[in-house]
């Protein structure tokens, strides 16, 4: 099932749940020490329209968490470029993953 686009406007902010290839709910891997270790799932994609600034917002953390933090977007990397506890390729900033069609 194809999930829809949601976009909010809140004053200069814009907020997309599609990103990259990535939908809400898709697990990513994040480049942080900690962060490595730990389990996301991708929220939301924002942009900042007065400075250009952008985040990408995720949920979890360790086992049976679900905090909500946000990282720069070259800090987020798909599931697939996790090899135990390094990280190989290309953020999803650099390199998304785009349908095949």
């Amino acid at each position: 099932m194809k999930k829809r686009t949601v976009v909010t406007r809140q004053g200069h902010l814009v907020r997309s749940t599609k990103w990259a290839g990535l939908t809400t709910g898709d697990a990513v891997v994040v480049d942080g020490v900690k962060e490595r270790r730990q389990n996301w799932v991708f929220v939301a994609h924002v942009t900042n329209e007065h400075t250009d600034e952008q985040w990408v917002e995720v949920r979890g953390g360790r086992n049976g968490e679900a905090k909500g933090r946000s990282f720069r977007p070259e800090m987020i990397f798909p599931v697939s470029a996790k090899k135990r506890s390094r990280i190989v390729g290309q953020s999803l900033a650099n390199a998304p993953q785009l349908p095949l069609f």
